[in-house]
């Protein structure tokens, strides 16, 4: 399959301090459930606050093309008018996901539990990435699956006419896996459990109960959490407000870090506690981080996150933290590369799997800017200086969490950094750019970049 894909290189320098107060779009993990969720409820859920990057309308879409109705006001609220757990129509097209790996590990299990088949493809990127993790546990409960060597997209998924409840016991750490399973498991008659040795982020179990799913989690002897769910609920629509996304406040966060004389709030963001292991690192890394205004919205812990400009030291990051910060290495890599001395980033295999090997695409990019880090399978190792020279130009092999962070790191290196290619911001965080020329950041085109085929 031949994709064709112009590039859109941005270059970020230097430009003095960043000031001000900044609100983020909607948290994207809980944006992708709530749009699935609404449209498996019977009656009309509202959402406020959804994030609209390409991820989220590739969901909205697919919801739709199984039979949900979704329409927009003009305050930017979405309306979601649901089909119900088992009521999925067959979808009269192939579904298109782009770039997002959330978005269609969920759909393809919600479509898998129905008895018709379902076609997946996504953009140059997606169409690389594995989704055997998701489509195992799919088959053992009753689907089918048809796809390329490594369970691959373009995939077709067929349903059976009844599927079976399974145990299932978490492979690695994902809460995307995770969450698969128990989309499946709503539209499956019985009992189905998922053991998961390490926590993981926990919107999914949260968001279920909040929709009147019977659903229990409870630890075992091993201290394992232990998640039950009873098939065939009725759900019932809900009113949603969806909070910051901690995954985008990282980049305002590290660049408040960064840049000398700095002092940057970012309001509203998600506290979830598998969520901040970044706050936890940075704090132990010596940033001046305060949490300030903090509450509860939509059984969610939100609040605003105030950073100054800091002296920043290497710490080693445990491998049992991975799960709460996975998306944030990249950023925390730039943090690191300003820091003095050693930061080791243990258990980190996970990155190697997502939009691009994000162990391997964070260690070019470093080394392109003149920062000493060195990989291993599990690990990533950054020797920082306090200093960066950057000057280098940075191959975000399509990833948007690549081209931010390294965007973020020009705001502070000697010389201007430039990502080769920006368009994949927009499946997270369009309005990254404004945002964080808003605070006095740099941030501009850089020559035109090829037209290229992948």
């Amino acid at each position: 399959m031949a994709f064709t894909h112009t590039y859109a290189p941005l270059t970020a320098r230097a430009a003095g301090p960043l000031s001000g107060r900044l609100r983020l779009p909607g948290d994207k993990s809980i944006s992708h459930r709530a749009v699935m969720l609404g449209a498996l409820a019977v009656g009309e859920t509202v959402i406020e606050g959804l994030l609209e990057g390409d991820d989220v309308l590739a969901t909205m879409e697919a919801m739709r093309a199984l039979g949900a109705r979704i329409s927009r006001s003009e305050n930017g609220v979405r309306r979601v008018n649901g089909f119900g757990v088992g009521g999925a129509l067959e979808p009269d097209r192939v579904i298109d996901f782009g770039n997002s790996g959330t978005g269609v590990r969920l759909a393809m299990a919600i479509a898998g539990s129905h008895a018709f088949a379902t076609t997946f493809t996504g953009d140059a990127s997606l169409v690389k990435r594995p989704m055997g993790r998701v489509t195992d546990p799919l088959r053992r409960m009753g689907a089918q699956v048809l796809a390329r060597a490594g369970d691959k997209l373009p995939l077709t998924i067929l349903g059976p006419d009844r599927m079976t409840p399974i145990e299932f016991r978490l492979p690695v750490p994902s809460a995307q896996v995770k969450s698969a399973v128990l989309f499946a498991a709503l539209n499956v008659p019985g009992t189905t459990t998922v053991i998961e040795p390490w926590p993981t982020r926990d919107h999914t179990e949260k968001m279920f109960a909040g929709f009147g799913a019977n659903i229990d989690v409870t630890l075992n002897d091993a201290g394992e959490r232990v998640i039950r769910l009873e098939g065939r609920p009725k759900l019932k629509a809900q009113t949603i407000v969806v909070p910051g996304d901690p995954s985008s406040a990282a980049f305002p966060i590290v660049a408040g870090l960064v840049v000398p004389g700095s002092v940057v709030t970012v309001e509203g963001v998600l506290l979830n506690p598998t969520r901040t292991g970044l706050i936890a690192t940075l704090r132990e890394m010596g940033a001046r981080l305060t949490i300030e205004n903090e509450r509860t919205v939509g059984g969610e812990t939100v609040g605003d996150v105030r950073v100054e400009h800091s002296e920043l030291r290497g710490v080693t990051v445990p491998a049992d933290r991975a799960p709460t910060m996975i998306d944030e290495y990249p950023v925390l890599a730039v943090a690191a590369a300003f820091a003095d001395g050693e930061t080791i980033m243990e258990g980190i295999g996970e990155l190697r799997v997502k939009e691009s090997d994000r162990v391997a695409t964070t260690l070019a990019g470093l080394r392109a800017n003149g920062v000493d880090a060195s990989e291993e399978k599990e690990r990533l190792i950054v020797r920082g200086r306090r200093t960066v020279t950057g000057g280098g130009t940075v191959v975000t092999e399509f990833d948007h969490r690549i081209a931010m962070s390294f965007v973020v790191m020009g705001l502070a290196s000697e010389k201007p950094v430039t990502v080769d290619d920006a368009t994949a911001i927009s499946t997270s965080f369009p309005a990254f750019r404004d945002l964080m020329t808003g605070l006095g950041a740099s941030i501009a085109p850089a020559p035109a970049g090829a037209t290229a085929a992948a």
